[in-house]
């Protein structure tokens, strides 16, 4: 295998991802790992804010609208139990309530779907 042909990912950092759409979802997953990431998926906000590891995430991207809630309460949840990490809001309907609203709970960005790539991993790293 030729240098060329190999992806070269370093660690980036932890991810919770928070994203009811199936395909979105994994796509995301996909990708995020593939730029180095560590990523731990959930549909809906319960299971993952369920799951002991979620804790320990560095980085939270949740859509604002899940089946059993919206990104604006996970993250309120996580900060309630301590949680310092760096958030990130996705939507498909962005208006300027959502973004005032998701400046308010602490989320660093509020991205709109579909995401480029570049812009994602922007709003990570600043």
């Amino acid at each position: 295998m030729s240098v060329n042909s190999e992806i070269q990912t370093f660690p980036r950092g932890r991810i919770l991802l928070l994203e009811d759409d199936d395909g979105v979802r994994r796509s995301l997953q996909l990708l995020l790992q593939g730029l180095g990431f560590e990523v731990r998926s959930f549909a809906a906000a319960t299971p993952a804010l369920a799951d002991p590891l979620s804790a320990e995430m560095d980085f939270l991207i949740a859509d604002n609208r899940l089946p059993d809630g919206d990104g604006l309460s996970a993250l309120r949840t996580l900060r309630a139990r301590g949680w310092q990490g760096r958030a990130i809001l996705i939507t498909a309907f962005p208006s300027s309530g959502v973004s005032e609203a998701a400046e308010q709970a602490g989320f660093a960005a509020v991205l709109e779907k579909p995401l480029r790539q570049q812009v994602l991993l922007g709003a990570l790293t600043r």
